[in-house]
């Protein structure tokens, strides 16, 4: 795979929430796009809405030189009792998921036939096999997508989760899989900066090394800058500490040719509870407002609010 400077994308703004259906519009996600485009060339999407439409018609109308990968947003299909924030579901409830993801996978093999200079890989799903995942689907059935999509378009074909499984259960699917796609995050998992880079690449090894001869990215690493203590203490979430990840991952998965996708362009307000130092929201290089964060001021300069 070609290797690009590579970002994860969501283009909400505050007062907006693809849960709610309310979308950003053409012209905010040009602006946005017209931001990334001065570092990036590779952008990774979450779904198939409206707004992987808007994207992609943007790519290709303003002719930007990006290449996306394009991801189902996929719902339970099994019930979790491992799940920590709860993931029971009546068989009704899984049957429309099992109805919704097909529908899913159906505007994915749309989308990716549609936009074939734009879209240049996809993904079947997002951490849907790790044990705290509230939509969970079976190996078999991620088989299942994989095969049904490999079999529609010409794009290569990943799925994007957690390191973990990928080390004990995920064999199958590996197989059937064009390359891998791994999610690392040592500031979830209580690391400081000094064993961050370091935790990363035992992430990134310990997949590949389960998976011989299967080509392994990485499709989401980052640092949150904000944290009201929920699962990443305060302390370990700023500013500084996010740039320093961010250099030391640049510069090693770029020694190492690895394509990363950085987790992620800007702030999301929409995620996580109301408390507006949940960490789900700060994850951007840059903030709601599309300033640069800290990280990216070298690059962007000190830009004040509009």
């Amino acid at each position: 795979m070609e290797l690009r400077n590579a970002i994860c994308y969501s283009g909400y703004r505050e007062g907006q929430n693809p849960r709610e259906g309310i979308y950003p519009s053409y012209d905010e996600v040009k602006e946005d796009l017209q931001i990334l485009s001065k570092n990036w060339g590779a952008l990774r999407l979450y779904d198939c809405s409206h707004h992987a439409r808007l994207v992609l018609d943007v790519i290709e109308n303003e002719g930007m030189d990006f290449k996306v990968m394009l991801g189902a947003d996929v719902a339970a299909e099994m019930n979790n009792p491992g799940c920590p924030w709860g993931a029971q579901f009546s068989e009704e409830e899984l049957a429309a998921n099992r109805q919704k993801n097909s529908e899913e996978i159906d505007r994915l093999i749309a989308l990716a036939n549609e936009y074939p200079n734009s879209v240049g890989y996809v993904s079947v799903g997002n951490e849907a096999s790790v044990e705290w995942t509230d939509h969970l689907i079976s190996v078999e059935k991620l088989v299942e997508h994989v095969e049904r999509v490999k079999s529609a378009i010409s794009q290569p074909v990943t799925f994007c989760e957690n390191y973990v499984p990928w080390t004990y259960k995920l064999g199958a699917l590996a197989e059937a899989l064009d390359f891998i796609s791994v999610h690392t995050y040592p500031i979830w998992e209580y690391k400081t900066i000094d064993e961050a880079l370091e935790y990363t690449k035992q992430n990134y090894y310990a997949v590949r090394d389960c998976n011989p001869g299967k080509p392994v990215v990485i499709t989401e690493a980052g640092w949150a800058t904000a944290s009201n203590g929920r699962g990443i203490e305060a302390w370990n979430a700023n500013q500084e500490l996010q740039a320093a990840y961010y250099e030391q991952l640049m510069e090693w998965t770029r020694a190492e040719n690895i394509l990363t996708f950085v987790f992620e362009a800007f702030d999301e307000p929409w995620k996580g509870d109301s408390h507006p130092e949940e960490p789900e929201k700060h994850w951007g290089l840059f903030k709601v407002d599309r300033t640069p964060k800290l990280v990216m001021q070298s690059l962007y300069g000190e830009v004040e609010p509009a």
